[in-house]
């Protein structure tokens, strides 16, 4: 199995178990030298923190793991195209590449709505691509609000 499937496949755990605790199913993996050093998905309505998303999650558990706030040669995979805060985000503790499984069209940064990593004003770059499991990821989020609306 490929590194990036295998990766967003333990994204997609994640994300379950936030559907499992009532938030919106987003997971995120956070790795170095090709090993898992953290796990995460979204926590604002648990957390009563709007800005316990996904990412934000994972990297702060990998930055207490390594003892250090930049994230240097780290490649994240969560199951959401990121929002511009995550970007933001991972601008700053200098995440070498991010994989995404679906994009985001009311609020993705990377791709969609805007190309917020690629900004000139940015003082690090993150490399990025649409990974695999879009699908997956779309149906978990897909059944979670039409839930939600019923």
């Amino acid at each position: 199995m490929n590194k990036d499937l295998f990766f967003m496949q333990e994204a997609i755990e994640e994300a379950k178990l936030g559907l499992a605790e009532g938030e919106v199913p987003v997971g995120a993996v956070l790795t170095l030298n090709d090993e898992i050093i953290a796990k995460a998905h979204n926590s604002p309505i648990s957390s009563i923190d709007p800005s316990c998303h996904a990412e934000v999650n994972v990297i702060r558990n990998a930055a207490r793991v390594l003892n250090n706030y930049r994230l240097e040669k780290t490649s994240l995979y969560v199951t959401l195209e990121p929002c511009a805060m995550c970007c933001g985000l991972l601008v700053h503790s200098r995440i070498e590449n991010l994989v995404f499984a679906a994009s985001d069209p009311k609020s993705g940064a990377v791709i969609s709505n805007t190309k917020l990593l690629d900004a000139d004003f940015m003082n690090h770059k993150v490399r990025y691509s649409q990974g695999p499991l879009e699908g997956k990821a779309s149906d978990l989020l897909k059944s979670f609000f039409k839930a939600r609306r019923l």
